[in-house]
C-alpha cells in the first residue's frame, strides 16, 4: 500500500502542464502566426540573419517559443524546412538549457545597467561549438534607461554571429531608438477557431473526451492567448474525475455563464418579463458568479445573436437561443449599447449586483419605451399630416406663405454631444501660423494611427472605433468620429492623454493633447473657419455663384443678394 502510494506521489510529482508539455518543437507547430513563421524561414533558406528582432503582442502568442525554434535552427547541425532536427547535440542542450550559446534573460528581474553591461561584454566572445550566440531578452521594456542606453550601444555596434532576440507585451515602452535597429514583428492574438481546434487535438492524443461547448468556452476566455487557453484546459481536467471535459466544467473553472442560463435571461429580455429576469440574475449571484463575467458575457451573446442574423456561423445550438433570434436588429442594438454603458460601473463600481439589476430593468423595458413614443391612434395622426402638407403645399404654389412656417409638432432631437467649438477654432487658428509643420504633425500621425490603436486595450481599440486624425500640431491633436456618442465617452476619459502620450510620443515622435469632435460638426467648423478667412468680395462672389442660377450669370454684377 505504501508503495502503490509512493509510485502514485511520483507520477503525480512528474506531472508537466500542458503548455509545456505541448510547446512547438518546430515552425509548423506554431499556431496562429503565418506571416512571421514565414518571414523567419525565408530569411533562414536565404541565410540572411539579422542580428536584432522585436517579437511583440499579447501575452501566450507564442513570442518566447517561437525565438527559442529560431535559436534552434540557426544552430542546428543538421536544420529542416521546418526548423531544427532535433537530434543533433547542439539542439539537445538548448532543449535541456545546457547550451551556452542560447542566453534567456528575464528584464523584469534583471533590469539594471550592471546586467546589460555584462551581456554587452560577454557577446564579444565567439559561440562555442555552434553558429550564432542568441540572447533572448524578455519582457523588454521592464529594462530602465540606463540599460535601453547599454543595449543601445550592442545594437549600434554588433558583434559577428550574435542575434539578439527582444519580447515584450507592451511597444509602446520601448524607446525610438531601440525599434529603428530591429526588425520587428508582430504577434497576432490567436483566433478562436484555431485555439479550440489545437485543444481538441491536444485532448485526443491524450485520449481524453470533452464537449465540444467546453472548448468554446474555454477558447473565448483565454483572449487569443494559446498558453491561457492550455492552462485553463490544465485547470479542467483537474476538475474532471472521470477524463471529460463538461460544459459545466468549463463554465465553472472559467467563471463564464451557462449558455441556458444566458438563453433564458434574454428571453425574459425578449419578453418584457422583468421579474423572470431579476429572478435569473439573482440565481447567478447566489451560485457565485461574477457580475462582471455576467455583463461580459452577456455582451458577447447579444453580438453572437446579430452575427447569426447577418448570415454568420451559428456556434450555438439550443431552441431558446434560435427563439431570440427574433429579437429586431435595432432593438439588439439597444441592449449592446445599454450593456456598454453599464459594464464600466458593474467592473468596478462598490455595488456591481445592484448595477446589474438596473442594467436587468433598463434592458428588459427598451421595447416598452420604444412602443410608448409611438402615437396609438397612429392612422388618424397619419392622415392628419397628409392634410397639414397638401395645405403647406397648395399655400406654396399661390404665393401665400410668407415669413416662417408654425412647426406642426416637435421633432425629439437626434442624440447630440456638445463640442468646444471656441477651443476647435483656436487650434485651426494655431495651425494657420505654421501649415506646413501642423501638415507634417498630421501626417505623422496618421501614418501611425494603425500601430498607436494596436498598442492599446481592445475595449479602448473599440472606444476609438470609427475616428480618424484630422487636424494636429505639436500641441493638440483633433480626432474626428462617426459617432458622436463615442466622441463624448472619449472626452470623459481623464486618463486618455495619459494613455496616448507614451505610445504617441514613441511612434509619431510628439505627444499632443486629445480632443474628440463628432465628424459632422468638425465639418462645420472648418467650413465657418474657412469663410472667416475669405474677404468680404470673395464671400459675395461665392453667393452669386450659388443662388444666381447659370443662365442669369450676366446680371451677376446687378444683383443684390437678401436673405
Amino acid at each position: 500500500m505504501a508503495l502503490n502510494s509512493y509510485k502514485e506521489e511520483r507520477e503525480y510529482m512528474s506531472y508537466t502542464a500542458l503548455y509545456r508539455k505541448f510547446r512547438p518543437d518546430a515552425f509548423y507547430d506554431v499556431k496562429g502566426q503565418d506571416h512571421i513563421v514565414t518571414t523567419l524561414k525565408n530569411q533562414l533558406r536565404a541565410n540572411r540573419i539579422g542580428h536584432a528582432y522585436l517579437f511583440t503582442g499579447t501575452r501566450g502568442t507564442g513570442k518566447t517559443t517561437v525565438a527559442k525554434i529560431f535559436a534552434k535552427t540557426v544552430n542546428c547541425e543538421h536544420p529542416t524546412e521546418d526548423g531544427p532536427c532535433g537530434e543533433c547535440r547542439i539542439c539537445k542542450a538548448i532543449a535541456a538549457g545546457a547550451s551556452m550559446n542560447v542566453i534567456e534573460i528575464d528584464a523584469a528581474s534583471n533590469n539594471g545597467v550592471d546586467e546589460i553591461r555584462e551581456i554587452r561584454d560577454k557577446s564579444t566572445y565567439a559561440p562555442s561549438r555552434a553558429t550564432y550566440k542568441v540572447y533572448i531578452i524578455d519582457e523588454v521594456h521592464m529594462l530602465s534607461t540606463g540599460a535601453f542606453n547599454a543595449l543601445l550601444k550592442t545594437l549600434e555596434e554588433p558583434t559577428e554571429n550574435v542575434v539578439f532576440i527582444l519580447a515584450t507585451t507592451e511597444l509602446h515602452k520601448i524607446p525610438a531608438t531601440i525599434l529603428s535597429r530591429v526588425q520587428r514583428f508582430e504577434f497576432k492574438s490567436i483566433k478562436q477557431g484555431a485555439i479550440k481546434e489545437h485543444l481538441a487535438s491536444i485532448l485526443e492524443k491524450e485520449g481524453l473526451t470533452f464537449d465540444d461547448e467546453a472548448l468554446t468556452i474555454i477558447a473565448r476566455r483565454a483572449e487569443g492567448g494559446m498558453r491561457d487557453a492550455l492552462s485553463i484546459l490544465d485547470q479542467a481536467l483537474s476538475l474532471s474525475p472521470d477524463n471529460h471535459v463538461s460544459q459545466a466544467v468549463a463554465e465553472e473553472i472559467t467563471g463564464s455563464i451557462g449558455l441556458t442560463a444566458l438563453d433564458s435571461f434574454v428571453a425574459n429580455v425578449r419578453n418584457q418579463e422583468t421579474t423572470q429576469a431579476l429572478s435569473n440574475l439573482e440565481t447567478l449571484f447566489d451560485n457565485g458568479k461574477s457580475m462582471s463575467r455576467f455583463a461580459t458575457d452577456l455582451l458577447e451573446y447579444f453580438r453572437d445573436l446579430l452575427i447569426v442574423k447577418a448570415g454568420g456561423e451559428n456556434s450555438h445550438h439550443s431552441p431558446l437561443f434560435e427563439e431570440n433570434l427574433s429579437l429586431e436588429q435595432d432593438r439588439l442594438f439597444q441592449l449592446i449599447d445599454l450593456v456598454t454603458s453599464a459594464l464600466p460601473e458593474i467592473k468596478t463600481g462598490t455595488h456591481p449586483k445592484i448595477y446589474a439589476e438596473m442594467l436587468t430593468i433598463k434592458l428588459s423595458e427598451t421595447h416598452t419605451q420604444a412602443s410608448q413614443e409611438i402615437p396609438g391612434n397612429l392612422q388618424e395622426e397619419l392622415d392628419s399630416l397628409r392634410r397639414e402638407v397638401e395645405g403647406l403645399r397648395k399655400a406654396l404654389k399661390e404665393g401665400k406663405v410668407q415669413g416662417e412656417v408654425a412647426p406642426t409638432r416637435k421633432v425629439k432631437p437626434a442624440y447630440q454631444y456638445k463640442v468646444d467649438r471656441e477651443k476647435i477654432l483656436t487650434i485651426m487658428r494655431e495651425t494657420m501660423e505654421n501649415p506646413q509643420k501642423s501638415r507634417q504633425c498630421l501626417d505623422a500621425l496618421k501614418a501611425t494611427w494603425p500601430e498607436i490603436l494596436d498598442s492599446i486595450s481592445p475595449q479602448n481599440r473599440a472606444l476609438l472605433n470609427g475616428s480618424e486624425p484630422v487636424l494636429a500640431n505639436q500641441e493638440n491633436a483633433i480626432l474626428a468620429f462617426n459617432a458622436a456618442f463615442n466622441a463624448e465617452q472619449v472626452m470623459k476619459r481623464s486618463d486618455l492623454n495619459d494613455m496616448f502620450g507614451n505610445i504617441m510620443s514613441s511612434a509619431a515622435g510628439f505627444s499632443p493633447n486629445i480632443m474628440a469632435v463628432p465628424k459632422a460638426e468638425f465639418e462645420k467648423l472648418r467650413t465657418e473657419f474657412a469663410r472667416s478667412l475669405k474677404s468680404k468680395e470673395e464671400l459675395e462672389k461665392e453667393d452669386r455663384e450659388e443662388y444666381i442660377p447659370q443662365e442669369l450669370e450676366f446680371l451677376s454684377d446687378v444683383v443684390e443678394i437678401e436673405d
